[in-house]
């Protein structure tokens, strides 16, 4: 049979009697992709807001413990567990199965490590773990919180991919472990980023929110400060920062390394890392030193940029060794020279902490799969309360399967008891009945399961002390049932029993803090730590090249250029600030002062400090984050922005001005003392108007400066001083010059008026 299935053909619909047979291909993509997203969603890269873990991870957990690899007993091979992973749970590869163990194993990825691994499992350098048949594991005492209920009734069980095994669906955690050790994951359209927190503040928050459910956002944050990494460190973001970031469920940290100076004979002294951020490693800090003390050049390039130049030379006067001196009894401890003790300490801890991994920012992104099984983005309260109102539930539902258990005891004992006072007569029935249960039914009054349970009983069981045990046992259970039926009865009593097992697991199992939150002042590459605060004025050419000279009121006259090149702009600024690029596609660049070569020679192209894509630099600004610009299109649109607006950390830029087609950027106006807007149009009209009617964005369209019909536009837009401004042009070849009056001030977005016959008209100040 030769047949072809052609797409795009026009042939005619199948017959009515085929189209039940035929699939659209876009609906079948749009099916088959969701549910893929879906299976990798909830089947992989999620964890579970109950018990905190993902799928992989509870089976490891769930085959350890079929295995009775539980804290005391002797650890096995990693491979027999992951065979029993793989062969009864999990139908994926080995590779998989024993990455989720090694991962919950590493006290350095974990905050609370689940498995208690004997061999090589890996380092904080990135080193990996040892092939799976030479290390052996085992469960460690803090995995019985999420696994010792789980023979108790407390959650469900389902079948496993062939249907050969059960597993349980969620383990029935103690406490909330989604919070305790984290997740990091990417799933399809989602990714989840939840940072590991300390066992005792997440049992006291917990305890707040059991005892009181209408417990604030604000209060939780007294009892969880922020996270808690297993490396320590210091989170140097603002409470304010912490709370946006635990209030919306997504943000960024800024965490820092902890260091002490350490003093050395003749007043000698070094810097001493002792503890790193989450995700960085002593290998990485080391490399990062030396790619900086070894800068390469970029693609194409035959020389290093100017740039890494200079900070490699900052650093050969500042570092004069750097080494790696952890062991066993410090898992980080790295070292830092300086070149001599006179070096100020702030600025060289400030150096370190600027330009390598040492302080970094760590993001939040509370992404878990809810009670309801649904995966969504979740506040820290509403991960708690998703937690806690699981607990409650799963406490409740073990309380029933005991409660269950309880009275099916007392049914038996019951029975035992009827036959221990009539024991004559129930050997005489058995020894005269063919078939006894029945007449021990009818005699007694016994149910078909007390029946069963006596003709199994054995003879031993019959002795006069028997009979004190059964109704020893009687009245225990009988208590214990009556107490069960309370705790079932009574929210409050469930509470207050959830609130002492968290209490006394937190007092089994908690530990102090180990990261630091104390704030500080962010390091960054053009901070004042790193560069001396002092005036410089930097200058651009027309052709775009920059440099930086000491001081101010500097004679520009003197200033040398490349031939072809001529003057551009001038700015007199610290030499903490930065320098702005504004590009013809509506970029903002940022180059920071200190970058800038010296003004003994010509300067370095602009475009050679960041990547301009495929526009070209079209303004450039100096000033400090704090002073605002007025900042309009050829468009008519335009509004106000801070400097600090305008910085972006991206060599790439960040995209700032929506520009319309044929539009292009005006020069931008300083804003600082003036109160009137002054727009005129490119056909001669002129509008004044309150500068308190134009927007303060940070970015975007703007909103319309004057009213421009189809084809007009916008010539120039200035910031002003009072209602009248001065219009300077020409008129016949001779120098023209003009004021505006009442007639030209108007609310924003009107037409203006005319300012009469001036060619090439430019607006002035009253005071010029």
């Amino acid at each position: 049979m030769n047949e072809s299935l052609d797409l795009f053909d026009d042939a005619p619909p199948p017959q009515e009697e085929e189209a039940s047979d035929s699939i659209l291909l876009h609906e079948s993509a749009a099916r088959d992709y969701l549910e893929y997203a879906i299976a990798v969603v909830k089947g992989r890269a999620l964890p579970d807001v109950r018990d905190g873990q993902k799928p992989v991870q509870r089976r490891v957990l769930y085959a350890m413990r079929e295995l009775g690899l539980t804290a005391g007993a002797k650890p096995v091979k990693s491979a027999r567990v992951v065979g029993d992973v793989i062969g009864k749970f999990h139908p994926h590869g080995d590779v998989s199965a024993y990455d989720a163990m090694v991962r919950i194993a590493q006290d350095f990825s974990l905050r609370y490590p689940l498995v208690d691994g004997q061999g090589n499992f890996g380092s904080r350098d990135g080193d990996s773990a040892a092939a799976m048949r030479y290390t052996e594991a085992r469960l460690m005492p803090i995995a019985e919180l999420l696994l010792g209920e789980i023979d108790e009734g407390a959650v469900d069980f389902q079948s496993n991919y062939d249907g050969a095994f059960n597993e349980p669906v969620f383990l029935p955690a103690r406490l909330p472990f989604s919070l305790l050790n984290g997740a990091s994951g990417i799933a399809v359209g989602m990714a989840t980023e939840i940072p590991p927190h300390n066992l005792g503040e997440v049992a006291r928050a917990a305890v707040a929110l059991i005892e009181n459910p209408r417990v604030s956002s604000e209060e939780l944050l007294r009892f969880i400060p922020g996270p808690d990494y297993p490396g320590g460190g210091q989170i140097i973001s603002a409470a304010a920062e912490i709370a946006a970031a635990y209030e919306t469920g997504r943000g960024s940290l800024r965490v820092r390394a902890r260091y002490l100076f350490e003093e050395m004979a003749r007043g000698a002294w070094q810097l001493v890392v002792s503890a790193l951020p989450p995700g960085v490693s002593t290998a990485r800090v080391l490399s990062e030193i030396g790619a900086i003390l070894n800068p390469q050049p970029r693609s194409g390039k035959k020389s290093v940029e100017q740039p890494a130049a200079q900070l490699k030379a900052l650093f050969i006067s500042q570092v004069e060794r750097a080494r790696d001196e952890s062991d066993k009894d410090e898992d980080v401890r790295i070292v830092f020279e300086p070149l001599n003790s006179r070096i100020d300490r702030d600025e060289f801890a400030a150096l370190l902490l600027a330009h390598t991994s040492l302080e970094i920012n760590v993001p939040i992104n509370l992404v878990a799969v809810g009670i309801d099984g649904r995966p969504c983005q979740k506040t820290l309260r509403e991960m708690l309360d998703e937690w806690c109102r699981f607990r409650m539930g799963t406490v409740r539902r073990r309380s029933a399967y005991r409660l269950a258990r309880v009275e099916d005891r007392i049914h038996i004992d019951e029975g035992r008891h009827i036959v221990f006072l009539n024991i004559d007569e129930v050997i005489r029935i058995i020894r005269a009945s063919d078939d006894p249960k029945p007449r021990l039914i009818e005699r007694f009054g016994l149910s078909a399961r007390q029946a069963d349970d006596i003709l199994e009983i054995r003879l031993r069981q019959l002795a006069r002390l028997e009979g004190f045990r059964i109704e020893q046992e009687l009245q225990k259970l009988r208590a214990e049932k009556a107490e069960l039926e309370k705790l079932l009865a009574s929210d409050p009593r469930l509470r207050r029993l959830v609130v002492r097992e968290i209490e006394s697991d937190a007092a089994q199992y908690g530990d102090a803090r180990r990261t630091l939150i104390e704030p500080a002042s962010t390091i960054t590459r053009q901070g004042t730590a790193t560069v001396t605060d002092e005036p410089v004025t930097l200058i651009v050419s027309a052709k775009g090249w920059a440099r930086a000279r000491q001081g101010h009121g500097i004679k520009l006259s003197n200033i040398a250029y490349k031939d072809g090149d001529s003057p551009g702009s001038a700015w007199e600024c610290r030499s903490i600030d930065a320098l702005v690029i504004l590009s013809t596609e509506g970029r903002a660049f940022t180059v920071p002062s200190a970058a800038l070569p010296d003004g003994r020679g010509m300067g370095a192209p602009l475009a050679s400090f960041i990547d301009l894509g495929g526009g070209k630099i079209a303004h450039v600004l100096a000033g400090r984050p704090e002073d605002e610009w007025l900042v309009a299109k050829s468009s008519g649109y335009g509004f106000i922005c801070a400097f600090g607006d305008l910085l972006s950390r991206q060599k790439s830029g960040k995209t700032f001005l929506a520009m319309e087609d044929g539009a292009f950027i005006l020069p931008p106006s300083r804003v600082g003392g003036k109160d009137h807007v002054a727009a005129l149009s490119g056909d001669g009209r002129l509008l004044v108007f309150p500068l308190d009617q134009m927007k303060r964005l940070s970015g975007g369209k703007g909103v319309r400066i004057i009213g421009l019909k189809e084809g007009e536009t916008l010539a120039s837009a200035l910031a002003v001083k009072g209602e009248s401004v001065r219009i300077r042009g020409s008129f016949r070849n001779r120098s023209k010059e003009t004021s505006s009056g009442t007639r030209h001030i108007g609310p924003r977005a009107r037409r203006g008026a005319t300012i009469g016959p001036i060619a090439d008209p430019e607006i002035a100040e009253k005071d010029e």
